[in-house]
Formats: C-alpha cells, structure tokens, sequence
C-alpha cells in the first residue's frame, strides 16, 4: 500500500522540544522528520549514536558541530550531511525565526 508523506504540512508552532514524525521504519533503517526552530544540543551533550545518519535540511538552517572538526558546519536548504556511526556531533544552533525541517535518514553500521 502506498502512503503519501506530505513533509511541509502541519509543522508545528514553535514549541520547547523539537518535533520528531517517524516516517518509516523496519529493522534496518528509520527516516524522521523532525522540525526545529531554536533548539539545540544542551550544553556539554553530544550525540553519539550507534547507527548512521544522514540528515537534509529542507527549509531554515541549523549548525552542527563534530567533534573531529574545528569548524562547524552550517546548513541551509537542500543541504546534507552523513554522520557515520559514533561520531560524536551536535546541533549548535537553529533558526529562531522559521521552522528548521530536517529529514533524517538512520541505518545500522
């Protein structure tokens, strides 16, 4: 059966916690779509997590830090980035104005 995902309908207002839609999902790969809009990583946490990622931002813009690299690394429209297994990374900034939609792929390493 074929599901439509419409990825811009009924983004949420600005909340406290970001907005996490888990598209789909079996046992070796889960797609998200998550909506920020001036959340970031709390201080001194990194992610580092036991399966791939890789992330797209679709609208806004977020900043990311891995922890390997001196630079973070800002992403706008169209933008993405693959995040292999237990690097540690996290979200440094996202737009406070406008909805940062993510789409974010996970699969097993």
């Amino acid at each position: 059966m074929q599901r439509i995902y419409r990825l811009f309908s009924n983004i949420p207002e600005a909340q406290k916690h970001e907005s996490v839609w888990e598209l789909l999902k079996d046992r070796s790969i889960r797609i998200e779509r998550i909506v920020s809009q001036g959340q970031i990583s709390p201080p001194g946490f990194w992610y580092e997590q036991e399966e791939h990622e890789w992330v797209m931002v679709l609208s806004g813009q977020a900043t990311i830090k891995i922890e390997e690299q001196q630079a973070p690394v800002t992403l706008g429209p169209g933008d993405a980035i693959h995040l292999p297994a237990h690097v540690r990374h996290r979200v440094e900034w996202t737009d406070l104005s406008q909805p940062t939609i993510w789409l974010a792929v996970f699969w097993k390493s």
